[in-house]
C-alpha cells in the first residue's frame, strides 16, 4: 500500500500502481468525469499513469490552469491528425498548449495549401475524433526507434528536435491512428473534448529562427462543452471591436509607417497627450514615495552592456552594433535602462544613512523583434518603460519590495484593473546554468521576495525557472474587461549588478558594503500598457484620462464665435477640448463625436447664447440639461475629484 496526501492534508491508501482516476473516482464519481491531470510531487502528469510511491497529488479540472494545458495539449493532437488525414504528407513541427488554446506548426505537401476555406472540413473532422472516444496512450521508445519512426515519414523537424533529446527521456502519446512525439501530460481519451474550432492561420519561422523555413501555423481552440465555445466566439467578437489597433486609429492615437520601420509607434497629439497624462500622474506619485527623476541617452557603449551580462545574453536578440568613426568604437541602443542607472549611482559616494536611494525615468529602449512576431502596440522594437531602481541595504529589501507592491495596487486599483494575481519567478533548481550570481544571494532574494508577498497578502503562483537571469522576479498578472490575462507590472530583486558594477556604500561601521538593486516598472512598457488600457475601456477612458474631455457643437456657423469664447474659459479651469465647426448637421456632428468616445458634448445655438449657457451631452447617458460653463466646470472637476476619491 502506499500513501496519498490531498491538497486538504487528509491522508489516503490505495495499492501501489493507482492512477490519479483512481484515486478521483475514490473521493467522487462527479470529481472523476470532471479532473483532467494531476500533479503528483509537484509534477505535472497524466491521470493515467500509476503511482508507485507515497506522494502529494493535487487533481486539476478545467478550471485550472494546469488542466487546461493537458486539455489543450490533447487537443493539439487532434488536430494534427485531423490535417494528417485531410492533407496526407504533412510534417508537423511543434503542437504546444497555449494561453488559449492551442496551435500546431505544420509544412504542406508540395502544392499544398491551407485557407480559411478548409476550416469547416478540418473542424468536423476534428469533432469526428472526439466522438470516437479513442484512448490516449504513452510509450516510451528509444531515441533510435523515435529516430526511425519518424525518418520513415520523412518528417525532418520530429527527427531534429529527436536528435537533441537524450535517449531515455523519449515518450511517445498514440490516439487512434495518429502518433506524436510528447512528453504529455494528456487527457485519458479523445471523448473528454465536446467543442473544438480551429480560429486562424499564421506564419512562423522553424524554431522562431528567420533563416529557416516558414511553416504554416494553425490556431484553435477546444472546451469541454459546446456552450463554453460559444461564449469563446462571442468573447473574440468582442475583442476585435476592442482591437486597439482599429480605436487607436479610429481615435487618432498613434500611427505606424513603413518608412520609418516595423515596430516602431509614431504617437500622435491625443496619443501623446494620453501619454503625457499617464507619465505626469505617476512621476507625482513617484515624488510622494521619494523618487528621484532622472534622464539616460538612447545609446551606450557596447562595454557597459558587457559588464552588465546583459551583452552576452541578449546581443542577438538587440540591434546591431553602431561603429563610431573611431577605430574599435562600438556603441549600442540602449535595450535597457539599468546599467545607466547604476553608472548614475556611482556618479557620487552613499553612506548607509543615504539609502534606500529611488530614482526613476521613463526611458526608451530598442530591441529586436522578428517580423513575425510585431503586433500593433504589445510587440514593438522601440518602447518606453516606466523604469525604476532602488539600491538598498540588506535589511531594507523587504520594506522596499512591499512599498513597491503598494504602489503596483494602488496603480491598478486607479485604473480600474481590479483583477490580477501575482506570479513569483524563481530559478530552475535542476538547471543553474541559465543565471548569474552566487547561490547564497539568490537565496536571500527569493526569500525576500517570498515573505513580502505573503505579507501584503497577495497569494502568488510559483514559477520555477522563469527568473530573469540576475535575479528572481515578482510579475502581476492583470484581466482585462474581457477575462484575458496581461502581464503588466514586474518587480525584481538583483543581487548581481552591484556585484558587477562593484557599487558600494559605507556602512555604520566605517567599512564599504555592496547595495542591493531592485528593479521595477508598475505600467510595464507605455507601449503595451496603453493597448491594454484602450481594449479594457474599449475606448472610454476615464475623465481625467480622456486627452479630449468635451467638444463643443454649435448648431451653425454663427454660433463658432460664443463657442470659441466658452473653450477659452474652460481651457482656464484645465478642461481640454476643441469646437467642430464643420458644416454638418447637429445629428452628425453628434453622431461622429460620440463614435470618438468624447465624454461631454456641449451644444450650443440660439438659446444657449442669449442665456451665456451650454446644453450638456455626457457619454453613455444623453442630455443632461443646460447649465452656465462655470458650472459644467465645476461639475467636470468634481467628477475627476471623486474618481480619485472612490
Amino acid at each position: 500500500m502506499i500513501k496519498i496526501t490531498l491538497p486538504d492534508g487528509s491522508v489516503r491508501e490505495f495499492e501501489k500502481s493507482v492512477t490519479g482516476l483512481q484515486i478521483a473516482e475514490d473521493i467522487s464519481p462527479r470529481l472523476a468525469k470532471e479532473v483532467l491531470a494531476i500533479s503528483i510531487n509537484d509534477e505535472l502528469s497524466d491521470l493515467t499513469r500509476p503511482i508507485y510511491e507515497d506522494a502529494n497529488i493535487i487533481l486539476h479540472k478545467f478550471e485550472d490552469d494546469e488542466g487546461k494545458h493537458a486539455f489543450w495539449h490533447t487537443s493539439a493532437h487532434i488536430l494534427a491528425e485531423a490535417i494528417e488525414a485531410l492533407f496526407p504528407g504533412t510534417k508537423f513541427g511543434i503542437g504546444p498548449a497555449i494561453e488559449n488554446g492551442f496551435y500546431y506548426d505544420i509544412e504542406l505537401a508540395e502544392g499544398k495549401t491551407l485557407s480559411e476555406n478548409d476550416f469547416p472540413a478540418i473542424n468536423k473532422k476534428m469533432l469526428e475524433l472526439c466522438q470516437q472516444n479513442n484512448p490516449v496512450v504513452r510509450k516510451e521508445v528509444s531515441k533510435a526507434e523515435a529516430i526511425s519512426t519518424f525518418e520513415k515519414k520523412g518528417d525532418n523537424y520530429k527527427t531534429e528536435l529527436i536528435s537533441e533529446l537524450e535517449d531515455g527521456t523519449i515518450s511517445f502519446y498514440q490516439q487512434g491512428n495518429f502518433t506524436d512525439l510528447c512528453r504529455g501530460p494528456h487527457l485519458p481519451s479523445t471523448g473528454y473534448i465536446k467543442a473544438i474550432q480551429v480560429l486562424s492561420l499564421a506564419g512562423a519561422y522553424w524554431r522562431g529562427d528567420e533563416t529557416r523555413k516558414q511553416l504554416t501555423r494553425v490556431y484553435a481552440i477546444s472546451f469541454p462543452k459546446q456552450k463554453m465555445l460559444q461564449e469563446y466566439l462571442l468573447m473574440l467578437e468582442e475583442a476585435k471591436k476592442r482591437d486597439h489597433r482599429k480605436i487607436g486609429k479610429e481615435l487618432e492615437l498613434f500611427h505606424f509607417s513603413q518608412k520609418v520601420g516595423m515596430g516602431m509607434a509614431l504617437w500622435l497629439p491625443k496619443g501623446t497627450m494620453l501619454r503625457d497624462l499617464l507619465e505626469s500622474w505617476l512621476t507625482e506619485e513617484l515624488k510622494k514615495r521619494n523618487y528621484e527623476m532622472v534622464k539616460t541617452p538612447h545609446i551606450g557603449h557596447i562595454d557597459l552592456y558587457k559588464t552588465s551580462g546583459h551583452y552576452e545574453k541578449y546581443g542577438k536578440d538587440s540591434f546591431q552594433a553602431i561603429q563610431t568613426p573611431a577605430e574599435g568604437e562600438a556603441f549600442m541602443l540602449k535595450p535597457m535602462n539599468c546599467p545607466h542607472h547604476v553608472e548614475i549611482f556611482k556618479a557620487r559616494q552613499y553612506s548607509y544613512r543615504d539609502l534606500p536611494y529611488r530614482m526613476a525615468e521613463f526611458g526608451t529602449v530598442y530591441r529586436y523583434e522578428q517580423h513575425g512576431e510585431l503586433h500593433g502596440l504589445t510587440r514593438v522594437r522601440s518602447f518606453t518603460q516606466d523604469d525604476a531602481h532602488v539600491f538598498c541595504r540588506p535589511d531594507q529589501v523587504k520594506d522596499e519590495f512591499k512599498k513597491i507592491i503598494e504602489l503596483v495596487m494602488y496603480v491598478f486599483k486607479s485604473l480600474n484593473f481590479t483583477e490580477y494575481k501575482a506570479q513569483i519567478s524563481l530559478r530552475d533548481p535542476k538547471d543553474k546554468t541559465k543565471y548569474i550570481g552566487s547561490d547564497e544571494n539568490w537565496d536571500k532574494a527569493e526569500q525576500a521576495i517570498q515573505e513580502a508577498a505573503e505579507e501584503m497578502g497577495l497569494k502568488p503562483k510559483i514559477e520555477l525557472g522563469e527568473a530573469a537571469f540576475y535575479g528572481p522576479k515578482l510579475d502581476f498578472m492583470v484581466k482585462d474587461a474581457l477575462g484575458r490575462t496581461w502581464q503588466l507590472g514586474t518587480i525584481q530583486v538583483d543581487y548581481n549588478l552591484p556585484e558587477r558594477f562593484e557599487l558600494e556604500y559605507k556602512g555604520s561601521d566605517n567599512e564599504m558594503h555592496r547595495p542591493i538593486m531592485i528593479h521595477r516598472a508598475i505600467f510595464g512598457s507605455m507601449e503595451r500598457f496603453v493597448a491594454v488600457l484602450i481594449e479594457h475601456t474599449a475606448g472610454k477612458f476615464p475623465l481625467w484620462l480622456s486627452p479630449q474631455q468635451i467638444v463643443l457643437l454649435p448648431i451653425s456657423e454663427k454660433f463658432n464665435n460664443y463657442s470659441k469664447k466658452v473653450l477659452e474659459l474652460l481651457k482656464k479651469y484645465d478642461i481640454r477640448g476643441e469646437i467642430d465647426d464643420r458644416n454638418e448637421k447637429i445629428g452628425r456632428k453628434i453622431r461622429d463625436n460620440e463614435l470618438k468616445r468624447i465624454p461631454y458634448l456641449l451644444i450650443v445655438g440660439e438659446k444657449e447664447v442669449e442665456s451665456n449657457t451650454v446644453s450638456v451631452r455626457k457619454q453613455g447617458q444623453g442630455d443632461l440639461g443646460i447649465m452656465s460653463p462655470e458650472n459644467f466646470a465645476e461639475l467636470i472637476n468634481k467628477e475627476i475629484q471623486e474618481y480619485f476619491n472612490n
